[in-house]
């Protein structure tokens, strides 16, 4: 794992022991909390066009989109840590396949899913 993702699993990890939240991180917890703050964060796109999105990100939105960034990134994490998964290994291990999936010459510009290509 890269060191700065190590360090920042490491402080995780920390202020969870901390507050004894271990029982309350179990995996379906943590999946529900990852699909909750996806919610969350697609929540600041609602009802905006393009235009307002700009001007709403522009304006301080960003700081809000970030926190949201920041809370699924955390449980990813916690998640990943708590299952044994290597977050990096997974990441390029599915970058491969969606490689396979989605070749170049039949994916460039396309938003097509790979079984309609």
């Amino acid at each position: 794992m890269d060191k700065d993702l190590r360090t920042i699993l490491e402080m995780l990890l920390k202020f969870r022991r901390e507050r004894d939240w271990e029982q309350f991180h179990r995996p379906k917890e943590l999946a529900i909390s990852i699909v909750l703050e996806a919610a969350e964060l697609l929540e600041e796109f609602q009802w905006k066009t393009d235009d307002e999105i700009k001007k709403y990100l522009e304006e301080g939105g960003l700081e809000l989109v970030k926190e949201e960034v920041a809370d699924i990134a955390i449980y990813i994490l916690l998640l990943s840590n708590d299952l044994g998964i290597d977050l990096i290994k997974a990441i390029k291990e599915k970058l491969k396949k969606n490689e396979d999936k989605y070749p170049v010459e039949k994916s460039r510009g396309n938003a097509k899913k790979y079984d309609k290509l």
